[in-house]
């Protein structure tokens, strides 16, 4: 799975979301029909990939004719990490399946809460 993710670029603020798998069944044991929990305003979910981050503006105005203007985008980081739990709105996210395998994709506007476990990146 992760070698056919390496081939994915996640574009500008957005994260790739691998969604939880929810019970089919309520805690006081109803079973839900299919489709039922999709249809919620708020998912969580791992993230799998992140996207470089918010693009940041060149300079329009040359400080000095004579230097080189580095034409490189550069982008302000996200505060999502790899391996993260994240809460978000379903309502931003926009629903794929690659590889026979269910992910979000997620603007960082649109995420409510990050856990970070440290303990998975020592």
């Amino acid at each position: 799975m992760t070698e056919s993710l390496d081939k994915l670029h996640v574009v500008g603020d957005r994260v790739l979301i691998k969604p939880l798998t929810e019970s089919k069944k309520t805690k006081g044991g109803l079973y839900l029909p299919p489709g039922y929990k999709e249809k919620d305003e708020i998912h969580s979910g791992y993230i799998v990939k992140v996207g470089p981050g918010y693009p940041i503006p060149l300079p329009t105005e040359e400080e000095e004719p004579w230097k080189k203007v580095d034409e490189k985008t550069k982008y302000m980081p996200l505060q999502a990490n790899v391996g993260d739990l994240a809460i978000f709105l379903q309502k931003s996210a926009i629903e794929i399946v690659y590889d026979d395998e269910k992910y979000f994709i997620v603007p960082q506007h649109s995420i409510l809460l990050l856990q970070r476990d440290e303990e998975l990146f020592k």
